[in-house]
């Protein structure tokens, strides 16, 4: 048997442990020990477990995540979510959809802070959705604009998964977390613009809220300080080189901390809160990134990701036909499986494929992140989606999933302009 058959049998024998419910990143260990143990022998493939796990977790790069989480915990705890949807709240509320677009502007600006997309949009569905019920928002528009906010914290800096896309393709991470920037501005602005043209064409899902006078208006911006103050000390500080993506990160969750104890909002049980949830998603995420190191050096072994890519790139195809095939099937992926779990599990695979193809590797991240984005909102499973059911409990999924369509529109024309036009993405790391 060809190590390369080998591979086969592993990814499909991967996707049924998937299929059976196993845990994606004990899966992908078990695999990978299995099938190297075929190729190498027992004796190899055991010693591999001992040594992978501590090389891959000790990482240096890889403390710049569970730093981002906690940084993320402590704005949360800060209430810089509330102050921030408060502010955009009394300068746009009283435009028709108004309510709507203050959510998609509240979610950037808490994503400039938080890094996670189910962190986002949790947090403003549970500020957002009750205010726009109230002023007779259709539930719809209500819940569909802050399914698709949400999914801004993937792409707008600081971003776990451009830190994991990262440290899985050798790329710079500063680099990456700038690219996210200005597409992370347009997506917000076609999000808007899909707000607006739907109160245009319905305006009943969107009603005027009240009108706040220039003196609350003025007062409000003092809500505003800590997401400026942590996003300009994060984001400038990698931008200019003063900081690494690390040391950004354990600054900005020191300067979260700081902000919280400022408000004087920062309990011993929430801090202890803080670091229990840190705790939890950076085992989460590093389970996967440990199971995935020992699947990729499976992979490695059987030499299938360089035989496919010497196949891909020898078909007498346009090279944008077959990225535009892979980006169907990241689209698809998207639909049942969960975003980093997608990233780890295919990045082996897939981006050799894409130096073969001579694609920026910075690029591509990008359009990774906004197709991954987009199937955080999409059918069947839309993990954006449930994680919004949980905080509005009164609304059903259905209706929520009939709120994304416009949303999902918005996301795939961001994602041809970017395409047609890739210095959306590279402008600014390009002058780093």
């Amino acid at each position: 048997m060809s190590s390369e058959l080998i591979g086969l049998i592993g990814i499909f024998s991967l996707f049924g442990l998937l299929a059976m419910r196993m845990y994606i990143g004990m899966a992908m260990m078990v695999v990978g020990l299995v099938g190297t143990i075929f190729i190498t022998g027992y004796g190899p493939a055991v010693d591999l477990l001992g040594l992978l796990p501590m090389n891959e977790s000790k990482s240096y790069n890889l403390s710049v995540i569970p730093l981002f989480i906690l940084m993320g915990q402590f704005a949360y705890i800060s209430g810089i979510s509330t102050d921030i949807y408060k502010t955009v709240y009394h300068w746009m509320g009283h435009l028709r959809g108004g309510l709507a677009m203050a959510t998609v502007l509240a979610c950037a600006f808490f994503a400039a802070v938080s890094g996670s997309s189910l962190a986002t949009g949790a947090t403003m569905g549970m500020v957002a959705i009750p205010e726009m019920l109230k002023y007779k928002y259709d539930p719809r528009l209500a819940t569909g604009c802050v399914a698709a906010g949400g999914t801004l914290g993937i792409l707008i800096p600081p971003s776990i998964g451009f830190v994991i896309y990262g440290i899985l393709t050798e790329q710079s991470i500063g680099k990456l977390l700038m690219a996210g920037l200005l597409p992370g501005i347009l997506l917000s602005a076609l999000f808007i613009m899909a707000i607006v043209i739907l109160c245009v064409l319905k305006p009943e899902m969107g009603p005027h809220g009240p009108a706040a006078s220039w003196s609350v208006k003025v007062r409000s911006l003092s809500g505003t300080w800590g997401m400026l103050l942590l996003f300009a000390v994060v984001i400038g500080g990698i931008y200019t080189g003063v900081f690494t993506p690390t040391e950004a990160a354990g600054i900005g969750a020191f300067g979260a901390l700081c902000i919280s104890l400022i408000k004087g909002k920062l309990t011993l049980s929430g801090f202890t809160l803080c670091l229990s949830e840190t705790g939890k998603m950076t085992a989460f995420i590093f389970l996967i990134i440990i199971g995935a190191s020992v699947f990729s050096y499976f992979l490695a072994l059987t030499g299938l990701p360089t035989t496919l890519s010497e196949f891909m790139t020898g078909l007498p195809l346009p090279r944008g036909l077959i990225l535009f095939a892979i980006i169907v099937a990241y689209m698809l992926l998207g639909c049942v499986m969960e975003v980093y779990s997608i990233m780890i599990l295919t990045l082996p695979i897939i981006f050799p494929i894409i130096q073969a193809l001579a694609f920026d590797p910075i690029w591509f991240g990008v359009m990774m992140v906004i197709v991954l984005e987009i199937g955080l909102i999409t059918p069947p499973i839309g993990l954006n989606v449930f994680v919004l059911k949980g905080a509005a409990p009164g609304i059903e999924v259905e209706t929520i999933f009939k709120g994304i369509w416009p949303f999902l529109a918005a996301a795939v024309l961001a994602m041809v302009m970017i395409a047609i036009f890739p210095q959306i993405a590279l402008y600014i790391p390009s002058h780093m």
